[in-house]
């Protein structure tokens, strides 16, 4: 139970650190604040944004693992993007051959993008069915329930008497020695929301109430990034926020049901017998590896729109506590509530617990049917899960829309982004489409399964390798340290060079040791649906050796050592976005401004350099104009 109650606490913390920091503007101490930094790119509005925006794009537990890698990477992209001012494509100008790690973090973008948003259409679904003063779901006395299907409220008591009271005794008792029932809340998800077909290759009939929802879905992603950073940033006040609200309103109502101390008992009591077994650790570290959202591109992303001297070391730590604080609450709040339940039910917590769509979409849903004016409770919850499931999609769909602007580059794209946008959200709303029919849950789960678990794990390691130990961990360390004003802390070194990677690659070590087929209830899938899940798996890693093979190509020099060492220097405008932050080795844009050099030598040169600052200064005034594809303007002066 220790870590449940470390988070807890660190929540409290968090939530003391957010009142400070923000009057900063993301600004080190001492850094006036300014208007936007990159005019023509745009930067968040204020750090609250960027800081409500990742804390929204991520809300389920982590526990285990997160100081020594879960911290210790989100800060490496946070920092990756943001000292670049570029997305998951551009800053691969730090050693151009491993651009096909961006293109892969487009790809699991894209995949997630599209299913994503189809969870999101479901509960904007159940919202709408809602509005009612009966949840659908409450009795089994529907055209699309079975004979199996046994309530947790007995029948309709609308007209009821004391006499028949006795009967839904006599069935809560005939649930209670049930084996395995069948819920209505089962029973409407599966028969009616989904009316599932009998496997993943019947497609059957689109369904036009989720469509319809899906459409919806997007058409809210859309406008609420039509302004890119500028508009999201507003909204995240309110979607990254809200849920807290929600959180608490559920939680205070929980905690007074009868039944619910038994749930949360449930909730924190470890299993020790479990804490030696490896399979565990290695699910502890996939979770906390997957819930912050490392690989998929969102991170470097969302920090590239901060201002070059934000303080990104403070919001890795903000962010990735308050998801820890949050995680716990939340668990506070489902397991009260499923107490109640099963104390209702006179059956164990753990039987009425589930994980995934079942918990959100069928056991939840049911235990609120007994809560006085559920509707009112239902609202809330999956009012709740659509702003949670928007903030991460706004990460999303701006990763795959920054991308292009940033690679295409022009000033025409960049002032007409907003088409962009729109092309990539009727291109995901098409793309999901088949996720509506019959069969679509089959595929969902799929598409979660395979095209982003075991890619984000190769993504992840790839780029820890690129930087440490291509690019060089002596120079981004110097990189930080420019623009942060202090270098990474010596827990944060350790981490990048050594820790992170070695969890990392355990991870990916478990993930292939425990590999089982996917299943779906009782459902298995067949093989050939495998196959494509692993092609979808493959998709995105395939991206990073053909990309590198292409590059040494088309690199300049006679052998293939040549090339391979050509390929991996970084672009002669690598670094700051911005002139003004152009300092020390990017003070020129030479070849020899961006060659790579042990970090003592710099120093004995920090200097000379200072000397030639002046000079650069005026020369810079009579220099060329160059427009970079990042948004920026280089002067080119000649080498000393």
């Amino acid at each position: 139970g220790a870590p449940y109650a470390g988070c807890a606490v660190s929540l409290h913390h968090g939530i003391n650190v957010f009142v400070f920091v923000f009057v900063l503007n993301g600004a080190v101490p001492g850094e006036p604040v300014k208007k936007d930094e990159n005019s023509r790119r745009g930067n968040w509005g204020n750090q609250i944004e960027f800081v409500l925006t990742s804390v929204g794009a991520f809300m389920f537990p982590y526990f285990i693992m997160l100081v020594f890698c879960g911290i210790p990477l989100f800060f490496l992209e946070l920092s990756f993007g943001q000292f670049t001012s570029l997305g998951c494509l551009g800053v691969w100008k730090v050693s151009p051959m491993f651009k096909g790690v961006g293109y892969g973090m487009m790809v699991v973008s894209t995949y997630i993008g599209i299913y994503y948003n189809v969870v999101i259409c479901i509960a904007f679904y159940y919202f709408f069915m809602s509005m009612t003063n009966l949840l659908p779901w409450t009795y089994c006395n529907n055209p699309w329930n079975t004979p199996d299907c046994t309530g947790v409220v007995g029948t309709p008591l609308a007209n009821a008497t004391f006499a028949n009271v006795s009967a839904v005794v006599s069935g809560l008792t005939e649930i209670v020695n049930r084996t395995k029932r069948t819920s209505p809340s089962e029973e409407y998800w599966r028969n009616y929301v989904l009316n599932i077909s009998d496997g993943i290759g019947n497609f059957g009939e689109v369904r036009l109430p989720i469509l319809g929802c899906l459409a919806v879905s997007w058409v809210v992603v859309f406008l609420c990034l039509i302004r890119g950073v500028k508009s999201s940033g507003k909204v995240v006040y309110f979607t990254a926020t809200f849920p807290y609200v929600v959180l608490t309103i559920l939680f205070i109502r929980g905690i007074t049901l009868e039944g619910a101390i038994s749930g949360i008992k449930y909730y924190l009591t470890p299993q020790w017998e479990k804490i030696l077994d490896a399979k565990v650790w290695g699910d502890a570290a996939s979770q906390i590896f997957y819930s912050l959202g490392c690989a998929w591109g969102g991170l470097i992303t969302m920090a590239s729109y901060n201002k070059f001297h934000n303080n990104c070391f403070r919001d890795s730590i903000i962010i990735s506590v308050t998801n820890c604080g949050t995680s716990v609450y939340a668990g506070f709040v489902i397991f009260s509530i499923l107490g109640f339940m099963a104390n209702h039910l006179g059956v164990d917590v753990s039987e009425v617990a589930d994980h995934g769509p079942g918990l959100a979409f069928v056991a939840y849903p049911e235990a609120l049917t007994l809560l006085p004016i559920s509707p009112l409770w239902s609202l809330l919850f999956f009012f709740m899960l659509i702003l949670l499931g928007l903030g991460t999609q706004f990460c999303l769909l701006e990763t795959l829309v920054t991308a292009v602007v940033d690679e295409i580059g022009t000033d025409w794209i960049i002032k007409n982004k907003t088409y962009v946008t729109l092309g990539v959200a009727i291109v995901g709303f098409l793309l999901g489409v088949p996720l509506t029919t019959r069969a679509g849950i089959y595929w969902l789960l799929l598409m979660d399964n395979y095209a982003a678990s075991f890619s984000l794990v190769v993504i992840s390691c790839i780029m820890c390798i690129c930087i440490m130990y291509v690019y060089g961990h002596k120079n981004y360390f110097k990189d930080v340290e420019m623009m942060l004003g202090f270098p990474p802390p010596l827990f944060f070194r350790i981490c990048w060079k050594y820790v992170s990677p070695f969890i990392i690659t355990f991870i990916l070590i478990f993930t292939v040791i425990q590999y089982k087929p996917i299943t779906y209830n009782d459902y298995v899938y067949p093989s050939w649906s495998l196959i494509i899940g692993f092609a979808m798996a493959l998709s995105s890693v395939i991206c990073i050796p053909i990309y590198a093979l292409f590059k040494i190509a088309v690199s300049e020099g006679s052998t293939f050592l040549e090339r391979l060492k050509n390929s991996v220097k970084p672009d002669p405008d690598w670094g700051p976005a911005l002139q003004e932050h152009r300092k020390g080795r990017y003070a020129t844009t030479g070849p020899e401004s961006v060659e790579v050099r042990p970090l003592k030598e710099e120093l004995k040169d920090e200097g000379k350099e200072k000397l030639k600052e002046k000079e650069t200064e005026k020369k810079d005034e009579i220099g060329l104009t160059i427009p970079g594809s990042n948004g920026s303007t280089l002067n080119p002066t000649p080498s000393a």
